[in-house]
């Protein structure tokens, strides 16, 4: 690389230096959520005392969900709350859901069935449900998710608190360890997602909410139109169309939530490149909207996705000149000697353990033997760096040549070993 061709050099510095500076970033502004609003709190398991505790809806939409509904209905049902119902909406199911969501209806007085003739995808049924539902207050989890008893507690709490609320988060945690790729997971949603979301909550907007657990104020989605069928991931859309229309959303690592995720590469790879093409399409729906100065709060959610997408084309750029550089002689400006990791490799590995630490640190409150997961998070980098940098690359040309008037419907996740 010859220090002389600036704008390439400049990429290459680029390429080293953003996932450093990201990490220490997130890692900053989780130790200042944390120290703001988390030390000292009450642990999950005793939250604070309410004056008043309105009825709650909790939602559940789904497809062919057979296998995990009755355990996901159970959860719900023991939830320590007052008065709250079940709404499940069953998109179009072609296994027996309808059949066990029937046969639920006598054991658990609180739940609702609504039954959808054909698969119209998540969004439709979050909207469905949400225009069945009896409450202000909207609880929304997935049909594969366990909720923790007092999740509903937490996460209306803020709504309560705070009337420009719109939407609450909650903190997924990995139910499936069994496998490498399972195991690494559960340091990447505390050492990356969580940090990430406590970082971005300092400086004001979230991305996105997770999907899996979230609670919404229902006058908020009704004023934005509820959610876009027509999007890939309705949940950062819904995160963005939100916060554009100034509600604030929250995050409340309180209200915890058990998932299931994948365990295979063809699955992982399913899940994450639907999310980087959710992200496309809402930086190209949204992006524009958000440069004005009234919505300057989310430049920094903007740039820091713009960013992220620019970091994994100039490591393609890098793997490219490396690749032709094996065929073909390359001018010393565009020689790239190696792609495997040399001195900067290890001060990227050390960055990765001390953000895994500094996170191991935050949310032993939550999950009292996470350290034990510490040794896997050593493949993160690997595994997941790389698999990023691969679906944004994917996701944008993918993206930019869908049809855009396509309802995003339902399809099968893996769930994982279980």
């Amino acid at each position: 690389m010859d220090p002389t061709f600036p704008p390439l050099t400049l990429l290459f510095r680029f390429a080293f230096f953003y996932p450093i500076v990201m990490a220490f970033f997130w890692m900053a502004g989780g130790v200042y959520y944390y120290l703001r609003r988390e030390r000292g709190a009450p642990p999950p398991d005793r939250p604070p005392p309410m004056a008043h505790m309105p009825p709650v809806s909790i939602l559940v939409p789904c497809f062919n969900e057979a296998g995990t509904i009755e355990e996901t209905i159970a959860a719900l049902d023991g939830q320590a709350w007052p008065d709250f119902e079940i709404i499940v909406v069953d998109d179009g199911s072609t296994d027996d859901t309808p059949t066990r969501l029937d046969a639920m209806l006598a054991r658990h007085p609180r739940l609702r069935v609504i039954h959808l003739e054909s698969n119209q995808g998540k969004a439709n049924a979050l909207r469905m449900g949400a225009l069945a539902a009896r409450s202000e207050y909207l609880v929304c989890i997935d049909a594969d998710a366990i909720l923790d008893e007092h999740a509903v507690r937490w996460m209306i709490g803020h709504l309560l608190d705070g009337p420009r609320v719109g939407a609450v988060t909650g903190n997924p945690r990995i139910r499936n360890r069994t496998t490498l790729l399972g195991r690494t997971q559960v340091g990447e949603y505390s050492a990356i997602i969580g940090l990430i979301k406590r970082a971005q909550r300092v400086y004001g907007r979230l991305f996105t909410l997770s999907g899996v657990i979230c609670a919404f104020r229902r006058t908020a989605l009704h004023r934005i139109g509820y959610w876009n069928d027509h999007m890939v991931t309705e949940d950062i859309d819904i995160s963005w169309r939100l916060q554009m229309d100034h509600w604030d959303i929250r995050y409340e690592p309180n209200a915890l939530c058990w998932i299931l995720m994948p365990e295979t590469f063809r699955g992982l790879w399913s899940q994450r490149l639907r999310w980087a093409r959710g992200g496309i399409e809402v930086l190209l729906s949204h992006g524009l909207g958000v440069l004005s100065w009234r919505k300057r709060r989310m430049w920094g959610v903007l740039a820091e996705y713009v960013l992220s997408v620019g970091w994994a084309y100039t490591m393609l750029l890098i793997i490219v000149l490396w690749a032709l550089g094996l065929l073909v002689p390359m001018p010393p400006a565009l020689h790239v000697d190696t792609i495997l990791p040399r001195w900067h490799g290890v001060v990227l590995a050390v960055v990765c353990l001390l953000q895994f630490a500094v996170s191991l640190l935050i949310e032993r409150r939550y999950e009292p033997k996470l350290a034990r997961h510490f040794y896997w998070v050593i493949w993160y980098p690997f595994a997941f760096w790389a698999l990023g940098m691969l679906t944004a690359v994917v996701a944008l040309p993918t993206t930019l040549l869908s049809p855009r008037a396509r309802r995003a419907i339902w399809t099968s996740p893996d769930r994982g070993v279980r």
